[in-house]
Protein backbone atom coordinates (compact mmCIF):
# COMPACT_ATOMS: atom_id res chain seq x y z
CA UNK A 1 0.00 0.00 0.00
CA UNK A 2 1.27 3.49 -0.92
CA UNK A 3 0.04 6.64 0.82
CA UNK A 4 0.52 10.17 -0.51
CA UNK A 5 0.60 12.29 2.65
CA UNK A 6 -0.48 15.48 0.90
CA UNK A 7 -3.69 17.19 -0.08
CA UNK A 8 -2.09 18.75 -3.17
CA UNK A 9 -4.01 17.95 -6.37
CA UNK A 10 -0.79 18.58 -8.33
CA UNK A 11 1.14 15.95 -6.38
CA UNK A 12 -1.75 13.53 -6.78
CA UNK A 13 -1.78 14.10 -10.54
CA UNK A 14 2.00 13.64 -10.83
CA UNK A 15 1.89 10.35 -8.89
CA UNK A 16 -0.98 9.15 -11.07
CA UNK A 17 1.15 9.91 -14.15
CA UNK A 18 3.67 7.35 -12.85
CA UNK A 19 0.99 4.66 -12.82
CA UNK A 20 1.15 4.18 -9.05
CA UNK A 21 -1.82 2.88 -7.11
CA UNK A 22 -2.04 4.99 -3.95
CA UNK A 23 -4.35 6.57 -1.40
CA UNK A 24 -4.34 10.25 -0.43
CA UNK A 25 -4.06 11.15 3.25
CA UNK A 26 -4.11 14.81 4.32
CA UNK A 27 -1.97 15.26 7.43
CA UNK A 28 -2.11 18.31 9.67
CA UNK A 29 1.27 19.89 10.35
CA UNK A 30 2.40 23.15 11.90
CA UNK A 31 4.29 24.72 9.00
CA UNK A 32 6.09 27.36 11.07
CA UNK A 33 9.81 27.88 10.57
CA UNK A 34 12.03 26.98 13.52
CA UNK A 35 14.64 29.51 14.72
CA UNK A 36 17.89 29.18 12.78
CA UNK A 37 16.41 26.70 10.32
CA UNK A 38 17.42 27.04 6.66
CA UNK A 39 14.65 26.86 4.05
CA UNK A 40 15.88 23.43 2.91
CA UNK A 41 15.97 22.13 6.47
CA UNK A 42 12.47 23.45 7.03
CA UNK A 43 11.10 21.67 3.94
CA UNK A 44 12.77 18.38 4.89
CA UNK A 45 11.46 18.66 8.47
CA UNK A 46 7.91 19.43 7.31
CA UNK A 47 7.86 16.59 4.81
CA UNK A 48 9.18 14.34 7.58
CA UNK A 49 6.39 15.44 9.94
CA UNK A 50 3.79 14.70 7.25
CA UNK A 51 5.35 11.28 6.62
CA UNK A 52 5.32 10.52 10.36
CA UNK A 53 1.64 11.44 10.56
CA UNK A 54 0.93 9.15 7.62
CA UNK A 55 2.91 6.32 9.22
CA UNK A 56 0.89 6.62 12.43
CA UNK A 57 -2.35 6.19 10.44
CA UNK A 58 -0.99 3.55 8.02
CA UNK A 59 1.88 1.76 9.81
CA UNK A 60 2.41 -0.90 7.11
CA UNK A 61 2.28 1.46 4.12
CA UNK A 62 4.96 3.20 2.12
CA UNK A 63 4.45 6.92 2.78
CA UNK A 64 5.35 9.73 0.35
CA UNK A 65 5.30 13.28 1.73
CA UNK A 66 6.47 16.63 0.38
CA UNK A 67 6.52 20.33 1.23
CA UNK A 68 7.32 23.08 -1.29
CA UNK A 69 8.30 26.71 -0.72
CA UNK A 70 9.54 29.63 -2.79
CA UNK A 71 12.52 31.67 -1.55
CA UNK A 72 13.58 35.10 -2.79
CA UNK A 73 16.34 37.10 -1.04
CA UNK A 74 16.17 34.68 1.89
CA UNK A 75 12.45 35.35 2.39
CA UNK A 76 10.13 32.36 2.28
CA UNK A 77 7.01 32.90 0.21
CA UNK A 78 4.42 30.34 1.22
CA UNK A 79 0.83 30.17 0.07
CA UNK A 80 -0.87 33.58 -0.10
CA UNK A 81 -3.77 34.22 2.26
CA UNK A 82 -5.61 36.40 -0.25
CA UNK A 83 -5.29 37.95 -3.72
CA UNK A 84 -3.60 41.10 -2.39
CA UNK A 85 -0.87 39.03 -0.76
CA UNK A 86 -0.56 37.02 -3.99
CA UNK A 87 -0.07 40.25 -5.97
CA UNK A 88 2.59 41.36 -3.48
CA UNK A 89 4.47 38.08 -3.94
CA UNK A 90 4.30 38.39 -7.72
CA UNK A 91 5.73 41.94 -7.47
CA UNK A 92 8.67 40.54 -5.47
CA UNK A 93 9.30 37.84 -8.09
CA UNK A 94 8.92 40.12 -11.14
CA UNK A 95 12.10 40.29 -13.22
CA UNK A 96 14.03 38.20 -10.71
CA UNK A 97 15.35 34.74 -10.06
CA UNK A 98 14.08 32.79 -7.08
CA UNK A 99 14.49 29.32 -5.66
CA UNK A 100 11.82 26.65 -5.36
CA UNK A 101 12.62 24.09 -2.67
CA UNK A 102 10.74 20.86 -2.06
CA UNK A 103 11.40 18.70 0.95
CA UNK A 104 10.68 15.07 0.10
CA UNK A 105 10.36 12.14 2.50
CA UNK A 106 9.66 8.49 1.71
CA UNK A 107 9.04 6.23 4.67
CA UNK A 108 8.35 2.52 5.01
CA UNK A 109 8.20 1.15 8.54
CA UNK A 110 11.66 1.87 10.03
CA UNK A 111 13.31 3.04 6.80
CA UNK A 112 13.20 6.77 6.09
CA UNK A 113 14.73 8.69 3.19
CA UNK A 114 14.59 12.47 3.04
CA UNK A 115 16.03 15.14 0.75
CA UNK A 116 15.45 18.69 -0.38
CA UNK A 117 15.47 19.56 -4.07
CA UNK A 118 16.32 23.08 -5.29
CA UNK A 119 15.30 24.62 -8.63
CA UNK A 120 15.98 28.16 -9.85
CA UNK A 121 13.16 29.99 -11.63
CA UNK A 122 13.50 33.34 -13.42
CA UNK A 123 10.44 35.54 -13.90
CA UNK A 124 10.28 38.09 -16.68
CA UNK A 125 9.39 41.70 -15.85
CA UNK A 126 5.66 41.83 -15.10
CA UNK A 127 3.43 44.86 -15.49
CA UNK A 128 1.04 45.91 -12.75
CA UNK A 129 -1.81 44.89 -15.05
CA UNK A 130 -0.36 41.37 -15.57
CA UNK A 131 0.10 40.90 -11.84
CA UNK A 132 -3.46 42.00 -11.07
CA UNK A 133 -4.93 39.97 -13.92
CA UNK A 134 -3.03 36.81 -12.93
CA UNK A 135 -3.94 37.18 -9.25
CA UNK A 136 -7.58 37.63 -10.27
CA UNK A 137 -7.59 34.25 -12.08
CA UNK A 138 -7.38 32.48 -8.72
CA UNK A 139 -4.67 30.19 -10.06
CA UNK A 140 -2.28 31.61 -7.46
CA UNK A 141 -4.49 30.47 -4.57
CA UNK A 142 -3.00 27.65 -2.51
CA UNK A 143 0.34 27.83 -4.39
CA UNK A 144 3.71 28.61 -2.80
CA UNK A 145 4.95 31.87 -4.30
CA UNK A 146 1.48 32.58 -5.75
CA UNK A 147 1.95 30.95 -9.14
CA UNK A 148 1.48 27.65 -10.96
CA UNK A 149 4.20 26.78 -13.48
CA UNK A 150 1.91 24.25 -15.17
CA UNK A 151 -0.89 26.75 -15.84
CA UNK A 152 -1.18 30.38 -16.84
CA UNK A 153 1.79 31.05 -14.58
CA UNK A 154 3.95 29.59 -17.34
CA UNK A 155 3.47 32.95 -19.11
CA UNK A 156 5.41 34.64 -16.28
CA UNK A 157 8.49 32.42 -16.41
CA UNK A 158 11.53 33.26 -18.50
CA UNK A 159 13.58 30.21 -17.52
CA UNK A 160 14.05 27.25 -15.19
CA UNK A 161 17.33 25.69 -14.02
CA UNK A 162 16.70 22.30 -12.50
CA UNK A 163 13.77 19.94 -12.08
CA UNK A 164 10.55 21.30 -13.63
CA UNK A 165 8.47 18.84 -11.59
CA UNK A 166 10.00 20.26 -8.42
CA UNK A 167 8.42 23.60 -9.33
CA UNK A 168 5.07 21.82 -9.77
CA UNK A 169 5.56 20.40 -6.25
CA UNK A 170 6.99 16.88 -6.53
CA UNK A 171 10.53 16.24 -7.86
CA UNK A 172 9.85 13.02 -9.76
CA UNK A 173 13.43 12.03 -10.57
CA UNK A 174 14.47 12.26 -6.90
CA UNK A 175 11.27 10.51 -5.84
CA UNK A 176 11.91 7.72 -8.37
CA UNK A 177 15.35 7.10 -6.88
CA UNK A 178 13.95 6.95 -3.36
CA UNK A 179 11.17 4.58 -4.39
CA UNK A 180 13.69 2.27 -6.11
CA UNK A 181 15.75 2.25 -2.88
CA UNK A 182 12.57 1.24 -1.02
CA UNK A 183 11.95 -1.62 -3.47
CA UNK A 184 9.23 -0.03 -5.61
CA UNK A 185 9.53 -0.79 -9.33
CA UNK A 186 8.38 2.03 -11.55
CA UNK A 187 9.40 0.78 -14.98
Amino acid sequence: MIILASGSPRRKSLLESLGLDFTVYRPDADESRMPGESPGEMCRRLSGLKAEAGAREFPDALIIAADTIVVVDGEILGKPHDRDEAAGMLHKLSGREHEVITGLTVRRKGAVMSDDVHTLVKFRELSDYEISAYAATGECDDKAGAYAVQGRGSLLIEGIKGDYYNVVGLPLCTLGGMLREMGVRLL
